[in-house]
C-alpha cells in the first residue's frame, strides 16, 4: 500500500493487487498506453487522460505530473515511510551523499553551482539534456560542493560522477 499526497492537500491510498489497481478501496479499470518517454494515455470510464511525468525525485519520493494540462505534485509514502513518520523520524534528514551521479546518459547544458558552494536539499545543481528533455538535477541533501567533475557541453554516461560533495 502506498499513500499518495496530491498537491499537499488530498491524500489517496494506492494498491496493486495481482495487477488490479485499487485507489481508496475502489477497484479501477484503467487502460494505460505508453506514448513515449514519460508520456502516457490513460482511459478510465471512457474518459481520456494525457499524462506526462515532468519531474521525478526518487530520493524525496516526489513526482510532478501534467494530466490534461493540469500540474499535479505527488508525494509518495510506503508503509515504512508512514511508520517512520508516525515515530517522528525523517529518513532524508541525516542523508549523507558523497557524489552526485548522472541518472541517465545525456549532455550537460548548464551548471548552477561552483566548487565550495554550500547547498541545501532541492537546490538546482545542473541541467542535463537527455532524450530531448531538460532535466534539472537537484541536491538530495545539504552539503558543500567539493569538486565539479563535469563541465558545460560534456556528454556523460549513466552513473558517471558529476559532482563530489
Amino acid at each position: 500500500m502506498l499513500q499518495i499526497k496530491v498537491n499537499k492537500d488530498k491524500v489517496i491510498e494506492f494498491k496493486d493487487e495481482n495487477g488490479q489497481i485499487i485507489i481508496n478501496n475502489q477497484s479501477l479499470d484503467l487502460d494505460i498506453k505508453t506514448l513515449g518517454t514519460n508520456k502516457f494515455h490513460v482511459l478510465k470510464d471512457h474518459i481520456s487522460y494525457n499524462v506526462e511525468i515532468i519531474e521525478y525525485d526518487p530520493i524525496r519520493k516526489k513526482i510532478k505530473l501534467k494530466v490534461n494540462n493540469e500540474i499535479l505534485d505527488l508525494e509518495i509514502k510506503n508503509q515504512l515511510d508512514l511508520m517512520l513518520e508516525k515515530m517522528g523520524i525523517n529518513q532524508t534528514e541525516g542523508l549523507k551523499i558523497e557524489n552526485i551521479k548522472a541518472p541517465m546518459p545525456g549532455l550537460i547544458i548548464d551548471i548552477k553551482v561552483s566548487d565550495g558552494d554550500a547547498i541545501n536539499i532541492g537546490d538546482p545543481l545542473l541541467i542535463l539534456e537527455a532524450m530531448k528533455m531538460e532535466n534539472v538535477i537537484k541536491s538530495p541533501c545539504k552539503g558543500i560542493i567539493r569538486k565539479i567533475k563535469a563541465k558545460k557541453g560534456d556528454s556523460v554516461e549513466k552513473n558517471q560522477i558529476l559532482i563530489e560533495l
